[in-house]
């Protein structure tokens, strides 16, 4: 029995199995009987807010009523239509029109059908600890919002996204960008998701063991203190170099830029990494890729721990008493 993928948008559009589910009208009809999801770019938004979506060699309609569904009733708002335009969009097919003027047929699609039904089935079954995948929609400074379920939205906190502490989401991620995350917690009252990632990183062990006193290696500077300069080594590891009193006037200017630190040694007992400061130089280059510590097939954490056994600083997730400590 076919069970529905509810995946963020934008992920089955170059499937085999939607571009065979939109190669022909009678592939179309048989997708609405079957009720599949499917997903076309939507090409413009006209006057009346009504979506024209390109699917296959065909073109289809979403009204505006059924452009999106709000699981809290609040009104659908006209940037959240507008700003599909040029992007991937999800839809169900909900019947085939004749276009008199130009004698093709025109599809009658629903964003808001594919979203009830995910919400339904998918949404409101996620509990905190389970694992699940996601798009980068778009980036504010407190978070980056990301696509957990045909365009479902959830909020991903900037201090979820990584150990490693940055100014800006957009220091770790881009719009598009597909990730994994965890769900948090679950706002039953306002029917919300916050989702998580940093459980996702790896561990203090995990990382550091990828390093080891004696080495020069790069990272980014992501803080300059009174007492010292954090660099970051990957998202989920930081390493602290002094900050001699010749660096202090021009400090500062570092932070974002790309830095070659040499090892000077590591502390698993404490967590500490200290680095001495080699050079700094402008990075130039997307956010590095994501590695991800967590078995790839895992659905579900149940409980995380960062912190070496033993180290007296403690930074943990229970995802099952949804309660943070660090």
């Amino acid at each position: 029995m076919y069970e529905q993928a509810y995946l963020p948008e934008g992920c089955r559009l170059s499937t085999k199995e939607n571009r065979d589910a939109c190669a022909s009208i009678a592939a179309l009809e048989w997708a609405r009987n079957e009720g599949r999801i499917l997903e076309g770019v939507a090409t413009m938004c006209d006057g009346e807010l009504n979506l024209i979506v390109s699917v296959g060699g065909f073109t289809g309609i979403i009204p505006r009523e059924e452009a999106a569904f709000s699981a809290d009733g609040e009104p659908i708002k006209d940037i959240a239509i507008i700003s599909r335009v040029g992007k991937p969009i999800c839809f169900m097919v909900l019947g085939v029109l004749k276009h008199a003027e130009q004698g093709q047929p025109q599809l009658l699609l629903s964003r808001r059908a594919a979203q009830v039904e995910c919400h339904r089935y998918h949404i409101e079954k996620l509990r905190p600890g389970d694992v699940i995948p996601a798009r980068v929609t778009h980036l504010e400074s407190f978070g980056a919002f990301v696509d957990i379920g045909c365009g479902i939205v959830s909020l991903l906190s900037v201090d979820c996204i990584s150990v490693s502490r940055i100014r800006h989401p957009s220091d770790r991620l881009r719009q598009g960008m597909a990730i994994r995350v965890v769900v948090k917690s679950v706002d039953e009252e306002h029917r919300r998701i916050y989702v998580t990632m940093r459980e996702l990183l790896g561990t203090w062990e995990e990382n550091a063991a990828a390093f080891e006193a004696g080495q020069t290696v790069t990272g980014i500077v992501r803080s300059v203190e009174s007492y010292g300069i954090f660099v970051e080594l990957t998202p989920n590891l930081a390493g602290l170099s002094e900050l001699r009193e010749e660096m202090r006037p021009v400090a500062q200017q570092w932070i974002g830029q790309r830095a070659a630190v040499f090892i000077k040694s590591i502390c698993r007992e404490r967590m500490k990494i200290k680095l001495v400061l080699v050079d700094t130089y402008p990075d130039v280059g997307l956010p590095r890729e994501l590695t991800y510590y967590y078995p790839e097939r895992a659905q579900h954490i149940s409980h995380w721990l960062y912190s070496p056994p033993g180290c007296t600083r403690r930074i943990e997730t229970d995802f099952d008493g949804e309660a943070e400590y660090e």
